[in-house]
């Protein structure tokens, strides 16, 4: 099976394992500042606090793990990793559900990111099958799984939800065991044996594989700089979304999951087609600069507006955001040998997984501190104002980058 050329069903299955886990991620946002509340007690404000580190936890251990599992699907294929990580993120959703303390929920985020480099690998099986030229095209492809993940999983889990607040983790552990026997079936490997190399445990470590970005290439690492800059940022977003509209809309779990859903359209749209058109007439650089630019507004009406329906412009004022990770991510791909697409992914992920570490503790005690009862001054959006500070800094240090290469020569 392994042997087969990597075809459609291949591509297919990459796109559907970014679908499904988004799916299963997205299905549990609107049920999670409940679930906490259950299981601890208190207000809205603390579960916000609990969820933070909760992410935190989740991402140390991505941040701990990213780089080894980039680098063993350097060494071993694309193909195990990816089932690998599927079964993990399923058994996570297993314990989550059943999980009657916060003891528990921890246990649960822990193994979910051990093997938590499920989009490393599968970007960095994309850039095995794909021309560099159009690698950001592809990368959009993927990410407009991202976007119909979102559009399906907070709706899915706003309507589980009548069912009880743990029904949807069952959903998404079903959702992702079933997506690791769908690859087990039809995922032909990408990585041919002469193309593997062996495993550098000094590279194979977060701090080894964020040195790495240095030695590869110097527009390498200034764009992966702003592009943690930038993720930083959006753990605004991720990490307050149902938590903010909640206290300051008073939205049930359907109203968090339907605007989500928005969020999730917008992406697809964006990703999906947008991507293909607006990177070859722009070029990757000043795609990134648009993309930016609409995501810093949008981050600015979601901490201003006082109206529910105020969150739905900054939805449609953001949708360009898409396009930055796809362009930042080709670009450096471009400057990156075939043998190590594997382990640039993987320090990008150790990247993202940084930011989430930082991201959700800040984003969520921030608005914690401004929105409880003892907050010195009320302003519950404090947290899209802090991301929209970092996101003009990523956008300076992505103007200030080095060009090189294809990067380059596509910007101008």
């Amino acid at each position: 099976m392994t042997a087969r050329a990597p075809g459609r069903h291949a591509l297919a299955f990459i796109f559907v394992t970014v679908l499904i886990d988004t799916i299963g991620f997205g299905i549990v946002i609107p049920v999670f500042p409940k679930l906490v509340m259950e299981i601890n007690g208190g207000d809205i404000s603390e579960a916000a606090r609990i969820a933070g580190w909760l992410a935190f936890a989740y991402a140390a251990m991505q941040f701990l793990s990213g780089p080894l599992m980039g680098n063993l699907s350097d060494r071993f294929g694309r193909r195990p990793v990816l089932i690998a990580s599927l079964l993990a993120f399923a058994v996570d959703y297993v314990i989550m559900g059943f999980a009657g303390s916060l003891a528990l929920l921890f246990v649960g985020r822990l193994v979910a990111g051990f093997t938590g480099a499920c989009y490393a690998s599968a970007y960095a099986y994309l850039a095995d099958v794909t021309p560099p030229e159009k690698r950001a095209h592809h990368f959009g492809i993927v990410g407009m799984a991202f976007g119909f993940g979102f559009i399906i999983g907070p709706a899915l889990g706003g309507l589980l939800a009548e069912y009880g607040v743990r029904v949807p983790f069952f959903a998404a552990a079903a959702l992702a065991f079933a997506n690791a026997i769908y690859g087990w079936l039809v995922l032909p490997e990408s990585l041919p044996k002469e193309k593997r190399r062996p495993i550098d445990l000094r590279r194979a470590n977060p701090v080894g594989a964020l040195l790495q970005l240095r030695a590869l290439h110097p527009s390498v690492l200034a764009l992966a700089a702003a592009l943690f800059v930038w993720q930083v940022a959006h753990q605004a977003l991720q990490g307050t979304w149902a938590f903010y509209t909640i206290y300051r809309f008073d939205w049930t779990e359907a109203a968090v999951g339907l605007s989500l859903a928005a969020v999730g359209l917008a992406a697809a749209i964006v990703q999906g087609g947008v991507t293909g058109i607006v990177i070859p007439k722009l070029g990757e650089r000043r795609t990134v600069i648009l993309g930016m630019s609409t995501g810093i507004a949008a981050y600015v009406i979601y901490g201003l507006t006082s109206v529910g329906w105020g969150m739905y412009v900054g939805i449609a004022v953001g949708a360009l955001a898409g396009l930055v990770y796809p362009s930042l991510t080709a670009m450096m791909s471009q400057q990156v040998e075939e043998t190590a697409q594997g382990e640039l992914q993987g320090a990008l992920s150790s990247l993202a997984s940084l930011a989430t570490i930082i991201g959700p503790p800040v984003m969520t005690q921030l608005f914690a501190a401004f929105s409880g009862p003892a907050a010195p001054v009320h302003v519950p959006g404090v947290a899209f104002f802090l991301a929209a500070g970092l996101g003009l800094l990523s956008l300076t240090m992505a103007l200030r980058a080095p060009r090189a290469g294809a990067s380059a020569a596509a910007g101008t």
